[in-house]
């Protein structure tokens, strides 16, 4: 693949174990580029960041979501299936990234659209270099809609 650059983009975060929010938005840093990593810790609250809604009315649409699957209160699974069933978001790309490996949560995952499924790694080399290709295969390869 060419080194074509990687543009600089808004990520959305929605985890809420602030260990993997610092290990995510250090290993970004870590890339070709320095995108803006938005953070929100329950599925509610990513919501109403998507939606723009009361303390979010300003936030820039974002280019990606990553989405844990284990969220207190409503679940990754729910806020998948909520970004998807709606017409002005659904065209957002979705990578889930949790620690669960189970079948049943990589296809419940597909059937509610997820754009793709990664497990958290176990080292800090492995997310950096999950990150990397996460960066260079939604900026660099594929075409999205501009919002």
């Amino acid at each position: 693949m060419s080194e074509t650059a990687v543009r600089n983009a808004d990520i959305l975060l929605i985890e809420d174990n602030e260990g993997d929010v610092l290990l995510t938005s250090t290993a970004f840093a870590e890339g070709k580029a320095q995108h803006r990593l938005h953070v929100c810790r329950t599925g509610e609250e990513g919501l109403a960041f998507l939606r723009r809604e009361e303390e979010f009315a300003d936030a820039p649409r974002p280019d990606l979501v990553m989405l844990d699957l284990n969220l207190p209160r409503m679940t990754g699974h729910e806020v998948l299936q909520d970004i998807k069933e709606s017409d002005s978001l659904r065209e957002i790309p979705v990578v889930v990234m949790t620690s669960s490996n189970a079948e049943t949560d990589v296809l419940r995952s597909y059937r509610l659209h997820a754009n793709s499924y990664v497990v958290k790694p176990a080292s800090m080399d492995e997310l950096i270099e999950i990150t990397n290709a996460i960066e260079a295969f939604w900026f660099r390869v594929v075409k999205t809609p501009k919002f």
